[in-house]
């Protein structure tokens, strides 16, 4: 029987947030939130595994925010907070755990001493929840917002996430509960069920992104405050072999060879695909697009190089500049170097005058040197903002 699990609940849309896709996976210090969120349970020893509970529209994002983690596979969760919990308990049901850890996905920074303690208490009690004691004074207000009076904030406190539980007692509770929708967390959960549970002190570093003032304020906690600028090289190298013309840069250039590759062999945007790539610590070009998958078979290069853009908008980021660097004997690049640039330009979604395209020889050494293939080394910046 496995000891411990967390389960981590990630399968909301976050619409008070705004923005393109979910706030859990919003870049903060250039990697998805909910990065930070699984890592602090892969990381803590007493945790055995990791399930996350996602949208089922979300498992590119998810399986690009988990990247090189040891995680369970994901499970999809259901209309609402407490169905997407109850369908993870039920997936982990045959792993049979002794404790369970319900934890929020937008909650990144949940210490180990935190997680720990939660833990702990478990061997007391069938339930535990981190909470902080609430300080400020409550006020009760109308629907015009006038006070209507002051709370007595004697013994409240403001729950927090992991919430643990003995997993065989929480996945009843959940069971029973199924079909309410006035359950706000899993506490509440087990209390209807008569489940004791007790409070564990919490941390105000466990905070809840819920609004982008949230995750300012998470940024500014892991150092940051600002954008992050990053830069990324690419390098790439196709022979040349008989042919009548040349792609460079999505330009097509004749030529008495051509290139050789699987794609189109547009070494230039090859090169400036594994910038990008690089900039974001995602791989290179053959992890996402494998030279032996026939699908790729004379591809034009401009479809690698989208999904690279596309994965930096994904983290929240932009592409800044590229300063491309053609080595070659022929053809004379300085003929094409304008509609080169302006190509590229149009691919990254940038200023003409944000992308450099510059060639050079080996003054007639080495294989460029020969005239038996091309090179191009690129570097591109990235803004990661969050």
């Amino acid at each position: 029987m496995v000891g411990c699990v967390a389960l981590v609940v990630g399968a909301g849309r976050g619409r008070r947030f705004g923005g393109d896709i979910p706030k859990q996976y919003r870049s903060l210090g250039g990697v998805p939130l909910l990065r930070h969120t699984l890592a602090a349970f892969v990381d803590h020893p007493a945790v055995d595994s990791v399930r996350a509970v996602i949208h089922p529209d979300d498992r590119d994002l998810y399986d690009d925010a988990g990247q090189g983690l040891d995680l369970l596979d994901p499970v999809p969760g259901g209309a609402t907070r407490q169905d997407s919990v109850r369908l993870g308990l039920v997936s982990l049901a045959e792993r049979a755990p002794g404790q369970v850890l319900i934890h929020d996905a937008a909650r990144p920074f949940p210490s180990a001493d935190l997680i720990g303690r939660v833990i702990d208490a478990l061997g007391e009690t069938p339930g535990a929840v981190p909470a902080v004691p609430v300080a400020d004074t409550l006020k009760r207000g109308t629907a015009d917002r006038r006070i209507a009076g002051t709370v007595d904030r004697h013994g409240l406190w403001r729950a927090q996430t992991p919430q643990g539980f003995h997993f065989q007692t929480i996945l009843e509770a959940h069971a029973a509960a199924r079909g309410r929708d006035d359950l706000t967390d899993d506490a509440a959960v087990a209390e209807l069920a008569g489940v004791s549970v007790a409070l564990v002190t919490g941390s105000e570093e466990n905070f809840k992104v819920t609004t982008r003032d949230d995750l300012d304020k998470a940024a500014r906690a892991l150092g940051g405050g600002g954008p992050e600028f990053r830069t990324g090289t690419g390098f790439d190298v196709h022979r040349l072999i008989d042919g009548n013309r040349i792609v460079l840069c999505g330009i097509e250039i004749p030529h008495d060879r051509g290139l050789d590759g699987h794609s189109d062999a547009d070494v230039a945007l090859h090169a400036v695909t594994d910038a990008l790539l690089g900039a974001i610590a995602a791989g290179d070009i053959g992890s996402h697009f494998p030279p032996t998958d026939p699908r790729w078979k004379g591809a034009p290069s401009d479809v690698f190089l989208r999904h690279a853009v596309d994965l930096v908008a994904r983290r929240g980021g932009a592409v800044t500049h590229v300063d491309l660097t053609l080595i070659c004997e022929r053809p004379k690049i300085g003929p094409h170097r304008t509609s080169m640039r302006d190509h590229l330009a149009g691919l990254l979604g940038i200023a003409a005058d944000r992308v450099s395209v510059k060639a050079t020889t080996t003054e007639k050494l080495g294989f460029t040197g020969r005239d038996e293939g091309i090179a191009a080394q690129a570097a591109a910046t990235v803004r990661l903002s969050g």
